[in-house]
């Protein structure tokens, strides 16, 4: 139903949230209760002077009437239907619902906020438990102290005498190992404590990275404008420690070189033509396409309104570099979807891969991912190269190929699609 046709039910709504009986409303705003009653069942068209006078007796802005529930509310709505597909919610019905009945609008709008951002927040913790390499090592550490703590008091527990000096020595063992499970789990307690955005000694340097990264998003006005580059570490490397600090320095240098060869007004007339094609752009500005895509993550809102992703590995496999995007999210530890084009492009490198992806993300929205592997540093005489592989996500073009996507996840360990043949770990998710 035409969200224009909806006018009526919304009148309805508010009328009975009030506590106007139809005739009394009928009679203040000058018409028939039986005309009202056609115009709160849609079945007449309300506008003008009429839809103002209701209005103002109902003491609502005119514009509540005629438009009802904001885009957003319907999108969502719209979203929350395709995320349960087995409960037959009428989608074609979903204005007249969010018009007629706004308030559970919103809380269902609300629920599937909270049950979206608590699926981020799984996927998050439960690949940090999994990967964090500082977590790992500190719980090894706290249970190689607890059993030796363990061995050591059953010793003493054991009937018989124990000679004075063994029991010493004991003592002193379960004392010592006692002041070291206490300093790490303090130190443990500290780091799963210690704020995202305040990273400290204790945290990951790729994950301090990837907050300051993000809190900046990924772009970096002053080096843009050609500012030495100690001007935006200072401003960014606040907090981080020591290692995350070279991890963004190198990132930072990179990025100045990016941003001399490739200016914001450089790319901004191709970028408007051919969109962010990293291959056709590079074509056309003769540039390298790795760097490319690192230039269309870093541009902001107002050169390119819809956002890409952008994830890089070295030749290990290893995340170096990570964008996601809201609908494309991808692991803070650990590997990534084996079956990324990230890691096709390593085995195929110089060539540029351009499939559309799908990940099993509430709604399954799908992108397009260039990927392509190029060698890092210069050529050496009997050296093979080390190659680097880019992997760009962004919106699927709107064109006729209708090219089935490739199903990709993010990590095993959060990925529900149970039939895999690169699944490495089950998953902690239901199966879809």
């Amino acid at each position: 139903m035409p969200r224009d046709t909806l006018t009526g039910s919304r009148i309805r709504e508010r009328r009975i949230m009030r506590g106007i009986k139809q005739a009394d409303l009928a009679r203040d705003a000058g018409i028939s209760a039986s005309y009202l009653n056609l115009i709160e069942h849609n079945r007449r068209r309300i506008g003008g002077k009429l839809l103002l006078d209701i209005a103002g007796i109902l003491d609502v802005e005119p514009v509540m009437l005629s438009e009802g529930a904001e885009a957003t509310l319907i999108a969502t709505l719209r979203e929350a239907a395709l995320d349960a597909p087995e409960a037959g919610a009428e989608i074609d019905r979903v204005e007249e619902f969010a018009g007629r009945f706004p308030g559970w609008a919103q809380v269902l709008a609300g629920a599937r906020a909270r049950v979206a951002l608590l699926e981020r927040s799984v996927e998050t913790l439960t690949d940090r438990m999994t990967h964090d390499p500082h977590l790992a090592a500190s719980l090894h550490e706290m249970l190689s102290t607890v059993t030796a703590i363990h061995s050591a008091a059953a010793i003493l527990a054991e009937p018989g005498e124990v000679d004075p000096e063994w029991q010493a020595r004991f003592h002193r063992n379960i004392h010592e190992d006692s002041e070291r499970l206490a300093e790490t789990s303090r130190g443990l307690v500290t780091y799963l404590e210690a704020d995202s955005e305040a990273a400290t000694e204790l945290g990951v340097p790729q994950e301090e990275l990837d907050t300051a990264l993000e809190t900046a998003g990924h772009h970096v006005p002053e080096l843009e404008d050609g500012a030495p580059v100690e001007d935006a570490a200072a401003r960014l490397g606040q907090g981080l420690s020591r290692t995350a600090r070279a991890l963004l320095d190198r990132w930072l240098h990179r990025y100045a070189k990016d941003a001399a060869a490739l200016p914001i007004a450089a790319l901004q007339g191709p970028l408007a033509q051919h969109g962010p094609d990293p291959l056709t752009l590079a074509r056309v500005l003769n540039a390298d396409p790795a760097r490319v895509m690192r230039r269309l993550a870093a541009m902001p809102p107002e050169v390119l309104s819809d956002p890409v992703g952008l994830a890089i590995c070295d030749a290990s496999g290893v995340l170096s570099y990570r964008k996601p995007l809201p609908e494309f999210p991808m692991p803070r530890f650990g590997a990534a979807c084996p079956l990324w084009p990230l890691y096709r492009a390593l085995n195929r490198p110089w060539v540029m891969l351009s499939l559309p992806v799908v990940q099993p993300v509430r709604h399954e929205t799908r992108f397009q991912a260039d990927a392509m592997a190029t060698p890092v540093g210069e050529a050496r005489v009997n050296a093979d190269p080390l190659f680097e592989a880019h992997m760009l996500i962004r919106p699927r073009p709107a064109r006729g190929d209708e090219t089935p996507p490739l199903p990709v996840g993010s990590a095993c360990r959060v990925c529900p699609r149970s039939i895999c043949d690169g699944r490495r770990e089950p998953s902690v998710l239901a199966s879809s």
